[in-house]
């Protein structure tokens, strides 16, 4: 019996198939697809416990680039990177799930309400923005974003801010929608912005004039409530403490505290002395617990009311003790876990009171911001985060 060749179209076929096969090697190969390492692990169990005894060092993380504000979400410690991101066990620092791209550099990342929103850029944009699961690291949603290259990224309970000196965006972190836009005025740069419980703030200063204008935005509207010119002397460096509870801005060695609802100015309050070579750029951290505004700066921690902006108590502090630091003491009442330089003291977020305290070994350094996990203490610097259990 002779063989015969199969049919033209045969071959045809087969040369089709076989290039539709390269082309789509080739396609995957240079998608982010593959250039996702991506991991994810099954949910924590709920932390149990509070800090007690005597805590000691157990891990400690260096990272590239700043964290930010919260690094605690869903029973996890979200750490940021030049490609991504690794979240830890708190108690361990060992890697639970991460995410990384080989194509993209990370913009930054913001954790709340459960999510990790991390925003990359692949070319000169940050143009990919994607939510995982704090306590597992599955994918939530990925959008296509257009925002400017150099744009940094923060964010709070059901809030993502894109901003750069131009303008900002809002996101929603649950939804994945771009709530709202709002650029600078015409002739006027963005000098700092923030996001808090009081909404959107920004500092704005325009051309031919050394006067800075503070405006506040709703988080979710975008409408802007007001617009209020700071009383600060010329050449006075100003910058944003935050927006929890009050608005906070630093001008020079004084923190200008205004309302949130009409941006009356409510207090000008010196700030403690600069100490250990400190100078007027050291940082001032704030946070909301409670009904008050705590404010860290130069080694000290304040309470300010969240109606009048009186300040109600202030303590040797090393760092601020943010919103994940709050605790339960004496008679179920609600505290907050303050790192001192003897140890993590719990007090009552109205009066200062010590209700319960917890020694350190090796006290973490000034200037961090304190969260507590269960019986661990998580502290985290611009460059560093780290474990006491």
């Amino acid at each position: 019996m002779t063989l015969r060749p199969p049919p033209l179209r045969v071959w045809a076929w087969t040369a089709a198939t076989l290039a539709l096969a390269v082309v789509a090697t080739l396609l995957w190969r240079g998608s982010s697809v593959a250039a996702t390492d991506s991991t994810t692990a099954a949910a924590p169990e709920a932390p149990a416990g509070a800090p007690d005894g005597v805590l000691a060092p157990a891990w400690s993380v260096d990272v590239e680039v700043p964290l930010p504000p919260g690094v605690v979400e869903g029973g996890r410690v979200v750490v940021p990177a030049a490609d991504g991101v690794t979240a830890l066990d708190p108690a361990t620092g060992e890697e639970a799930w991460h995410y990384r791209r080989a194509d993209a550099a990370l913009c930054g990342l913001s954790a709340s309400n459960g999510l990790v929103v991390a925003v990359f850029r692949a070319g000169d944009r940050c143009d990919e923005a994607l939510a995982l699961t704090a306590a597992t690291g599955v994918r939530a949603w990925t959008r296509n974003l257009s925002l400017r290259g150099d744009a940094t990224i923060t964010g709070t309970d059901q809030v993502v801010l894109a901003s750069s000196d131009t303008g900002i965006v809002v996101l929603d972190p649950v939804g994945d929608n771009v709530r709202w836009r709002a650029a600078a005025e015409p002739g006027c740069t963005l000098l700092d912005t923030a996001v808090g419980s009081a909404g959107v703030a920004v500092l704005q200063r325009c051309d031919g004039t050394d006067a800075v204008a503070l405006r506040l935005f709703d988080s979710f509207s975008g409408q802007a409530r007001w617009t209020r010119d700071l009383a600060v002397s010329e050449g006075t460096g100003v910058r944003l403490a935050g927006v929890d509870r009050l608005v906070g801005v630093v001008a020079g060695d004084a923190l200008l505290v205004s309302r949130p609802d009409d941006g009356a100015q409510l207090q000008e309050l010196a700030l403690p002395a600069a100490t250990d070579g400190g100078a007027e750029g050291d940082p001032v951290l704030q946070a909301g617990v409670g009904d008050v505004a705590l404010v860290w700066a130069r080694g000290t921690l304040s309470a300010l009311d969240r109606t009048t902006g009186a300040q109600l108590w202030q303590v040797p502090a090393l760092g601020l003790p943010t919103p994940s630091a709050v605790g339960k003491g004496e008679g179920a009442s609600v505290g907050v876990w303050v790192p001192e330089s003897d140890g993590l003291v719990l007090r009552d977020p109205s009066t200062g009171a010590e209700t319960a305290r917890v020694a350190v070994e090796e006290a973490p350094a000034p200037g961090g911001r304190a969260a507590v996990v269960g019986a661990v203490l998580v502290y985290a610097l611009p460059d560093r985060v780290a474990g006491w259990s």
